[in-house]
């Protein structure tokens, strides 16, 4: 099985940044086995939509406009994203989410098992630096990552301190 972890985000304004923050979390945290590729998307969107077309299991992590607390995570499956179940979207990369999915479709290109782990911001102000509830965010959206990916036989092992 390979899995494709796919972190969206834009590193200048702040908590936006956060799916590509937390690529890099689990770089530094955690053992990676070979079958699974750890991508940071940034805000390409649409323009790597080939990413999904390579893997069998696709988790994307990104900030979502939701109703709650900053921090708090939501959980969505492809049908949610493609019924447009999703909270409002909150940047211009989250534009193509639909859209790149509806393309591999046209071009019949198999379906990855797709799961996306959504955090509420506080800020997208400029800066580099995600705020506290994001930053501890970080952890929790991992567990659940490890999770997902141990449901189909996965194995992420936290790396020695």
């Amino acid at each position: 099985m390979q899995v494709l972890i796919y972190g969206a985000g834009n590193l200048i304004l702040s908590d936006e940044g956060f799916g590509v923050h937390f690529v890099r979390h689990l770089e530094q945290h955690y053992q990676i086995p070979d079958n699974v590729e750890l991508y940071d998307g940034g805000t390409l969107g649409i323009m790597v939509h080939f990413k999904f077309e390579e893997a069998d299991k696709v988790i994307l992590v990104d900030v979502v406009q939701a109703k709650g607390e900053p921090g708090d995570i939501f959980r969505y499956e492809r049908e949610d994203i493609m019924l447009k179940n999703i909270p409002v979207k909150m940047s211009p990369h989250q534009i193509g989410l639909q859209e790149m999915l509806l393309i591999s479709e046209m071009r019949d290109a198999p379906k990855p098992d797709l799961t996306f782990f959504g955090i509420v911001a506080k800020s997208l102000d400029p800066g580099d630096q995600l705020t506290p509830p994001l930053q501890a965010g970080l952890e929790k959206v991992a567990g659940l990552v490890v999770e997902e990916l141990a449901k189909v036989g996965v194995e992420l092992k936290k790396k020695a301190a």
